[in-house]
């Protein structure tokens, strides 16, 4: 027999295989739909409207899958269903290509700008004019909107920051262009401390907002007080400061953790830091471990700290004046053993290490240091005088505000006699106030808000745990308020303080404010990731040190259940023997004669409580109060502090940063809603595109997209000549940074 040629294989012709049954095959001329080997579809050279057709129909007779169907034609899955809903709703003129018109300001040239402006000042209308020149109403609108900013000069220095479209080089600069190629600096980057910016012109750059963060960034005092401290990272590409300010900047643009660089294009951050490419994870964790393995972490909290309260802001040289101390709770979720800690958030005992933070009289974190195990807040405020004394940098008395979990009147006496005035809540149960001693007192803040409250300003004597024998007594002062009524009365709160010079109504004031506090945590938890592990490396715990037994916490329980059934057991013995003593009803007998039986029976109860609670009280006297971490939990672990504070003391200036822009938002811009919008609108002007010129000498102009409303633009306009006041220079470089917003109108 004659041998036959074999049919030509699809797959062999460069088809594209759409499940088992359907093949795709295109080329210049056009292309072909298989099904089964036969030929059901057929378009030519620029047909987009039959092939768009050919994959809605695989899909709809079930010929192929979407996924399938989607990744053969070059398109999304999204793409594909919008052809079918076209197809469905209009037939096959629904899948029609529709011709794209030119782009905004392209028709709008100034010789048509100038034919608009002529026609207009005839006194026509906005659709006259629009019908007169062959154009749209918003073309008339731009065209006479060019004419006011070139024209007609404002006076208002704000509208400064607002540049048309054309004026702000978006004809002129590239369009993301490639970046400064740095391969031979990459090479040699074991020879190089580290790569210094560049930048390039470039328009539509993603992440242009967070220029905005550096002249508050420069406040913060991060990247000198890093300097100071660290003086450098090991020779590397990516130095010092560019570790820093992208740990900043990812945090601010809400990624703190390093893993967060995965969710950035390096290519697109690296315009912002001056380089072709971002940091990634595993560099930052690397370059990050090296400033921990020095064991400076304390000191750079240090070094921030004293930044933070010598700080010639506004308001700068009182920050100093009142600062807030509270222990926060950082949960643990690993499979470490880990030492638990009672957390009052989750209202539970969890694996947890606990931090002392600092903050100022705005709420501001200021410094923090991780707390022993087991440690009590009084325990560690004492500790941390010293540090507090050193930051503040003088022997100016501090206000000190703190929650009861300070409470000890012997660590009030002691940080009177350093220098250091209390402001706490007073612990415990206490007698009311009497109403004839209540006024009415009133504090005007710094917004020039006025507030009033009913206290009494009083002087209490505390005793002094230490000295209860002798009657030592330590007086201070106490401001009584009353906050609301109940049931039998009047409720009265008290809070205690060092101070006698603070007048009633800023006592009251400065105390409420310690909830600025509780919300920096809460604040930062949820844009800063605060409770974040940002290492897992754990070493083992002192097993010679002595922690509390929760053995003899148990006994203590069954001793005072043994005294509430020994005082039950008493009230029932005694009645008994009442009614052993009193004659029956309608006796004539004067006295009943009880027997040694009677009474023995009656007691009975009573002595066997007894003989439980004098045994509940040797068993709990024989326990131990504290043991051996050793004996009580061997292995315990606790988990590694350097790199842990050195990102803390980074999300303290993302932080910082942070807040202050939103100040300047509310202090320094129109925006009528800033006092509840600041952070939110910040947040948006930092995720912001914008375009970088380095066209003029020693500057680096930012020039970013218009908001959504013309409220926000005008607002971060506002904002951009604020900052451009502050002629803050781009790390590293001699650039000076000038901000703008484009405007559209």
């Amino acid at each position: 027999m004659t041998t036959q040629t074999a049919l030509p294989v699809l797959p062999d012709l460069g088809a594209v295989l759409m499940g088992e049954r359907a093949a795709l095959l295109e080329n210049a001329s056009g292309g072909k739909v298989f099904i089964n080997g036969q030929l059901a579809y057929v378009w030519g050279a620029g047909q987009d409207g039959l092939r768009r057709l050919a994959a809605s129909q695989l899909v709809d007779t079930g010929a192929a899958q979407v996924n399938e169907v989607a990744a053969a034609f070059g398109v999304n899955t999204e793409s594909l269903r919008r052809w079918r809903k076209s197809l469905e709703g209009t037939g096959l003129m629904g899948l029609a290509p529709v011709k794209k018109g030119p782009k905004r300001p392209s028709l709008l040239t100034e010789a048509k700008a100038a034919e608009i402006r002529a026609i207009r000042a005839g006194g026509l209308s906005l659709r006259a004019t629009a019908e007169a020149t062959g154009v749209s109403t918003d073309t008339v609108r731009r065209a006479m909107a060019m004419t006011t900013t070139a024209e007609a000069p404002t006076t208002d220095a704000a509208h400064d920051s607002l540049v048309p479209l054309e004026a702000a080089g978006q004809r002129a600069l590239p369009l993301l262009p490639a970046p400064v190629a740095r391969d031979a600096e990459r090479a040699a980057a074991g020879l190089l401390e580290a790569a210094a910016p560049l930048f390039a012109p470039a328009a539509n750059v993603r992440h242009a907002g967070l220029f905005l963060a550096f002249p508050a960034l420069e406040s913060t005092g991060l990247i000198s007080c890093a300097k100071e401290v660290y003086g450098a990272l090991p020779n590397g590409f990516y130095g010092l400061e560019t570790v820093l300010i992208d740990s900043v900047l990812r945090a601010l643009a809400g990624e703190s953790r390093a893993e967060g660089a995965t969710r950035f294009d390096p290519g697109e951050l690296g315009r912002v830091l001056g380089l072709d490419r971002a940091p990634e994870v595993k560099t930052i964790r690397r370059r990050i471990s090296q400033l921990a393995e020095t064991g400076k972490a304390g000191e750079l909290i240090a070094a921030l700290a004293k930044h933070h309260l010598t700080g010639t802001g506004p308001g700068g040289e009182d920050l100093a004046a009142v600062l807030y101390v509270d222990g926060h709770v950082r949960a643990y979720q690993g499979t470490k053993k880990i030492g638990k800690i009672y957390s009052t958030r989750l209202k539970f005992p969890v694996p947890a290490t606990e931090e002392t933070w600092v903050t100022d009289a705005h709420g501001s974190p200021v410094f923090v240091v991780m707390a022993a195990p087991g440690a009590s807040l009084a325990a560690e405020l004492r500790d941390l005088l010293p540090e507090l004394r050193t930051a503040v940098g003088d022997d100016r008395r501090v206000l000190v505000g703190f929650d009861r979990g300070g409470w000890s009147p012997a660590l009030f006496k002691h940080m009177d006699s350093a220098g250091f005035d209390v402001l706490t809540w007073r612990k415990g149960v206490t007698e009311d106030i009497s109403e004839d001693l209540f006024t009415e007192v009133t504090h005007t803040d710094d917004h020039g808000q006025r507030r009033k409250w009913s206290v009494a300003d009083t002087l209490v004597d505390l005793p002094l745990a230490t000295t209860k024998t002798s009657g030592e007594v330590f007086t201070i002062r106490q401001i009584s308020r009353v906050v609301g009524t109940t049931g039998d009365g009047s409720r009265q709160i008290h809070i205690l303080t060092t101070d006698r010079t603070m007048s009633a109504g800023e006592v009251v004031y400065r105390m409420g404010n310690r909830w600025r506090q509780e919300n920096q945590f809460r604040y930062a938890r949820m844009h800063f990731d605060l409770d974040s592990h940002d290492s897992y490396t754990s070493t083992g715990d002192d097993e010679e040190r002595m922690v509390p037994n929760p053995a003899k916490a148990k006994a203590y329980q069954k001793v005072v259940a043994a005294r509430n059934a020994h005082a039950e057991a008493a009230a029932i013995a005694e009645t008994n023997l009442m009614a052993l003593k009193t004659p029956a009803e309608g006796s004539t007998e004067l006295a009943v004669t009880v027997t040694s039986a009677m009474h023995n029976q009656a007691m009975a109860p009573l002595w066997e409580a007894e003989t439980a609670l004098i045994a509940a009280e040797k068993a709990h006297k024989a326990i131990p109060a504290k043991l051996r971490l050793g004996e009580l939990n061997p292995g315990q672990q606790v988990l590694d502090t350097e790199v842990k504070l050195i990102h803390t003391g980074i999300r303290m200036a993302a932080y910082n940063t942070a807040m202050t822009i939103a100040r300047e938002i509310r202090t320094n811009t129109g925006y009528r809603r800033a006092s509840q919008e600041a952070h939110a609108l910040m947040r948006q002007i930092f995720n912001q595109p914008g375009d970088i010129d380095t066209t003029k000498p020693g500057l680096l102009t930012i020039t970013l997209d218009p908001l959504p409303t013309k409220a926000k633009t005008a607002a971060a306009a506002q904002l951009c000549e604020h900052l451009n006041s502050a002629e803050t220079r781009y790390p590293s470089t001699e650039l000076i940074l000038r901000y703008k917003i484009k405007n559209t109108t």
